[in-house]
């Protein structure tokens, strides 16, 4: 939603006081220079961007416009659904996981939270890693450095289309240039007619420098850097699980690997205390239910 007002606010802002100055909207319509500018751009990213990235991309633009999903909720979400699987292996064994991180859509535990089970690399980093910690025989800082390598490969991956949209956002300005040197020749070839023509010809030249700048530093940069943040906060989003899960597997008790985990939140999006600890209780409640009601049945 902030990505949208932005946006309205920066067109808005320039358009506003261009009126201001009595300019005329007309002579910003420029079919032709938005045309040599806009699809040369694209042309570029074509050019130096293979099939993956250019889907990352769209990808990544259409996230910008939803907005982050590494919010406090999903913080709390998630360390609960991790106090739930460090219960359960601190009372039956880690052996017991086995097949929650094998089928994770048919867990009792993962089973819960949706969107856990929709993003697919943090549901991948985290069955993984638990794999790798129920086979045994790995020291914790193994698997504390194999988390890291896997967490700088997704991080490489979601640099690489941002620094493609970076570029491209680089190189309007100087097609904005291609564009108004065209519009030139053009006004050159009609040297000696009337001169309203002659200044209409110089104002669509003048208007491809103003769209390629504009385009540059209004709209394709704060995209490209918004989309930067974005991966920040997804490197963030793994840091807190490997924290949480090193932690438990050196030993930690679950409520205090979970603790760990919430220090290393983001301050912004960071639960309080009572919040996790609200949280953890609830889901230890909800597991002590169904062992208590077994006899019965």
């Amino acid at each position: 939603m902030m990505v949208i007002i932005g946006i309205v606010v920066v067109f808005g802002a320039v358009i506003g006081g261009y009126l201001m100055e009595r300019g005329s909207l007309l002579v910003l319509v420029q079919p032709a220079e938005l045309l040599i500018i806009g699809v040369a751009a694209i042309g570029t990213l074509l050019i130096a961007n293979p099939i993956h990235i250019l889907k990352k991309i769209a990808a990544g633009v259409g996230g910008v416009l939803k907005g982050t999903k590494f919010t406090s909720q999903r913080y709390l979400e998630s360390l609960k659904m991790m106090y739930e699987v460090f219960n359960r292996a601190r009372r039956e064994g880690l052996m017991v996981l086995e097949k929650d991180v094998e089928e994770p859509a048919k867990s009792p535990i993962f089973s819960k939270y949706r969107s856990f089970l929709q993003d697919s690399r943090i549901r991948n980093f985290v069955c993984d890693t638990l794999r790798m910690a129920i086979t045994g025989g790995v020291e914790p800082f193994d698997v504390d450095q194999m988390m890291e390598l896997d967490m700088e490969v997704h991080h490489h991956e979601a640099s690489r289309p941002v620094a493609a949209l970076s570029n491209m956002a680089d190189s309007l300005p100087g097609l904005g240039i291609v564009a108004a040197v065209l519009g030139v020749v053009i006004t050159m070839g009609a040297l000696g007619g009337p001169p309203e023509e002659i200044g209409h010809k110089v104002a669509a030249a003048l208007v491809g420098t103003f769209l390629g700048i504009l385009l540059c530093y209004g709209l394709v940069g704060p995209v490209a850097a918004n989309m930067s943040k974005r991966a920040e906060d997804e490197q963030a989003f793994y840091h807190v699980l490997r924290v949480v899960i090193v932690a438990f597997i050196k030993g930690t008790a679950p409520l205090l690997a979970i603790e760990v985990g919430r220090r290393a939140i983001p301050g912004h999006v960071r639960p309080t205390f009572q919040e996790v600890e609200k949280s953890c209780r609830s889901a230890a409640a909800a597991a002590k239910a169904p062992a208590a009601s077994a006899p019965a049945a």
